[in-house]
Parts: C-alpha cells; structure tokens; sequence
C-alpha cells in the first residue's frame, strides 16, 4: 500500500466497500505440452528443431518433477491457484491467454513455435472462472487465421470475453466489458507490440483477422490509446490496457516503455497497464495512483525441465490483486500471492521461491520507487 495514510487493509477475501479487486496474471500457456495431459488433447506433432512432438514436453518436465499422468482433470493446471482465486474473490479475472484453441492444420511458415489447445479441452479455461482471455499475442495466430476464426468462436461461444483480436480491425481494437454489480465496468484493451515477437502482418484490418497491433512504443502511441480508450470510458468504469511487449528475458525496463506508460497514465488513458512477455516477473510502478505491471512473468507453461535460464526462476509466478478505488480507479494496495508451476500444476510457492520474489520486486522496484514485503497472510504486498 502507499506509505501515506490508508483505510484500514483487507485480508484475503475481505473487500473494503468502494474497491475493485482485480486478478491478473501473465501469460497462460494451456497449449502444447500441457494439452496433452488434459482429457482431449490435440494432434502431438510440432515444427521445432528441436522437438517434434508437444509429448516431448512432457517427458522432460516428468524427468525433472516426476510422473504427470494423463487424461487430468481440467481444473488440474490450476491447482492451489483456485483455492486463492475463492478466498480472494476478485471482481473480474483477467488472463493473457498464450495459445490458440483450435484443430487446424495450418500451422504459421517458417515459425519456430507452434502453441495450440484442443477446444474440447476449453473448460481447462472456464473451470477458473476466467472473463476475460487477452489475445494479442504472438501465438494467437501460430496457426492461420482458421486457428484464430476458431479461437475466438471456441472463446466466445463458452461466455468469456476476448480483447485484443477479431475478425477486423474493429473488433480486434474493442475492449472486452466486464460488467460489474450493482453498477460500473471493467473494460479491458489490448495490444500486441513487434518487440514481443508479434508478426506485422498478424495485424488485424478492415477486411481480415488479426491481432490489434501497436506499432511503436512511444508517448505518441499512448495519446492515441488514451483518445481510444476515452471514447469508450463512461464514468465508474475502471479502464485495463494490456500490453504483450518486450523480450522474454531480461530485468531492464527501456526508456520508450516507461515513457510510454507515464504518458498513458498522464493522459488518463489507463488506471491499470497489465505487461507481460516476460517469462518472469519484472518491476512494477505506481505513477500518479495508478498501477504499471511491466513484466508479470509467465503464469502456466510446460517449460518444465528445459535448463539454461534458471537464474530467471520461470517456474515462479504471480497472482496479482490490486485493489482499485471504485470511483477514481486509483490503486488502494496491492497484494500478489506466489506459486510454482510443478508438473505443469499450479502450487504456493516454497519459502526459498517466496524469498526469490520478495527480493527481486524489491530489488527491481527501488528505481520505480516501490518496494515489497512480506505479509502474513503469505502474499507480496506492494509499498510506494
């Protein structure tokens, strides 16, 4: 929370009248290896140079954790993450949703990763309660536009809200509307960067299917995000804009992209910038009352037993609950719990995984100006 005065915290599921308690997290990977463990698993096969099958996936993570098992249950990939969702209670859960749900066969030419979930497996999604899946992302389109086509109806057709991609330019550009009782919306954009790896010309137009591309990152393009986003805000609302952007590795926030979420927060464009590509957690900032995530670390992924990054800590992730003042969607306190993928199941995270987060927030925090305690409910909370 803000070192200056605060209404009294709320603990676990405790919701303070006037707040908006939000879940977000990074990227959600159900495709590949993690599909194939979950009841209808899609075709196996892959293009990598490496790996020729999503089994191989598999094999590795059960070759570093031990036996997985196959035909799980769809709430499986969830594990002790559902738990936190019931006694957090967040208003509206907000994923960004790395894989395309779909049976083709039209897998991207000449990429080198291919991530894709059979749509029977779908209630893998809705078994969280998930609202809303974020799209734009560069394994939206991994395999053709019927991929994206089918995507999008699977996501649909189950009740939860897209942002990010659709058919045209206009509905990839629209935000996703969650609305709230007894009144108020979140309403969630969405934006795939070039430096995230998201093709140019996966970008959606008047007359094909795509993803909402954000060309550049730069003050400029935040101005026109914040006219974007103003001509949908009605008052009460609490505005989401979600970024994929950056490189997968790495701690280093550039200068374009915090100047391009300063201007996005000064110009009333966003009380809440939801970054992720990171495949681990980054820094985070509160400029003027208003949340910056800019890296929130993968969240689901079947990396598993593949070695060469381990001083990233990948299989440690976050479930992230800002609490936002309803009428100013100014960030009253925040609190993230920390888990640990384990075959390819979400569990708390261990006291040495604990320790690695608090330490790297903090330590990656102080030129953002915030900190990161311990607190005793076994979450982060955040100071600034």
């Amino acid at each position: 929370m803000s070192d200056s005065p605060q209404p009294a915290a709320s603990e676990g599921g405790t919701r303070e009248p006037g707040a908006i308690r939000l879940f977000l997290c990074g990227d959600v990977m159900t495709g590949r290896g993690i599909d194939q463990v979950l009841p209808y698993p899609v075709a196996p096969h892959l293009f990598e140079s490496w790996a020729r099958s999503a089994l191989d996936y598999v094999a590795l993570a059960e070759r570093a954790s031990g036996s997985i098992g196959r035909g799980l249950e769809f709430a499986y990939p969830w594990g002790e993450a559902l738990a936190v969702l019931e006694q957090r209670r967040p208003h509206a859960r907000i994923v960004n949703l790395e894989t395309a749900v779909t049976t083709s066969e039209d897998a991207q030419p000449g990429k080198g990763i291919h991530y894709r979930m059979n749509p029977d497996n779908l209630p893998c999604l809705t078994r969280a309660g998930i609202d809303c899946c974020v799209l734009a992302n560069n394994h939206v389109l991994d395999w053709g536009h019927a991929g994206l086509a089918q995507t999008l109806a699977c996501l649909h057709g189950a009740g939860v809200r897209v942002a990010g991609a659709g058919a045209n330019a206009q509905e990839a550009s629209a935000p996703a509307v969650i609305e709230l009782a007894p009144g108020g919306r979140v309403l969630v954009f969405a934006f795939g960067a070039p430096t995230s790896g998201v093709p140019r010309d996966w970008a959606a137009t008047r007359a094909r299917g795509g993803v909402n591309f954000l060309d550049e990152i730069s003050a400029d393009s935040a101005r026109d995000i914040a006219v974007l986003t103003a001509r949908h805000r009605r008052p009460g609302d609490i505005v989401v804009v979600s970024v994929h952007w950056g490189g997968n590795w790495g701690f280093g926030i550039g200068g374009e992209e915090r100047a391009f979420a300063h201007r996005l927060i000064d110009e009333g464009g966003a009380d809440v910038l939801h970054g992720h590509s990171s495949h681990h957690v980054k820094g985070i900032e509160v400029r003027r009352g208003k949340l910056i995530l800019y890296g929130c670390g993968d969240f689901l992924n079947d990396y598993e037993g593949i070695r060469g990054y381990g001083n990233f800590r990948s299989e440690l992730s976050l479930m992230y609950f800002p609490e936002l003042d309803a009428a100013t969607g100014s960030l009253r306190r925040m609190h993230a719990m920390p888990m640990r993928i384990r075959r390819f199941r979400l569990e708390r995270a261990p006291a040495d995984g604990v320790a690695w987060l608090r330490e790297t927030l903090d330590r990656e925090g102080r030129a953002l100006g915030t900190r990161v305690t311990a607190a005793g409910d076994g979450t982060l909370e955040l100071h600034w």
